[in-house]
């Protein structure tokens, strides 16, 4: 069961998420405009919260099947990142997110998810000059001094 909305604004501890940044053949990565908060209205990878009982991998596979409906074969662990959003002294949001490079994908591309406004697939230059969260904006980076992907 996904936690609800009201839980994830000041949350009493972190929020484990897990998210994919995925390459297809060409070097594009798929990214997502997120529908709500935090980071409304940029563009991401697609990733969310690690249900109970569920693996941070298999909470990585689900959320790309569910947000874009595509499948994958994840390589590694890219990163973890500590998403830490404040409202004065409180903490508003606070995410733990595990980063997992992928490729391959398969499947068809989904047009419309509840927690996406769009999805498409990016060369890491065009990517760059999007309106990024700051997570996908240092995940692009470091695709980009690691591989030289352009």
């Amino acid at each position: 069961m996904m936690a609800s909305f009201d839980s994830r604004v000041y949350p009493k501890m972190p929020l484990v998420a897990a998210s994919i940044a995925l390459i297809d053949r060409d070097g594009r990565i798929l990214l997502v405009r997120r529908r709500f908060e935090p980071g409304e209205g940029l563009w991401s990878i697609p990733g969310g919260l690690v249900e109970l009982g569920e693996t941070v991998w298999e909470a990585a596979l689900r959320e790309l099947e569910e947000e874009t409906g595509l499948k994958a074969n994840l390589n590694r662990i890219l990163d973890v990142v500590d998403v830490i959003v404040r409202d004065g002294n409180t903490i508003r949001y606070h995410y733990v997110i595990v980063v997992f490079e992928a490729m391959n994908p398969s499947g068809r591309l989904k047009q419309y998810s509840e927690e996406c406004i769009e999805i498409g697939w990016f060369s890491l230059n065009e990517a760059l000059s999007m309106e990024l969260t700051k997570t996908a904006r240092r995940i692009l980076e470091k695709l980009t001094k690691e591989y030289g992907y352009s």
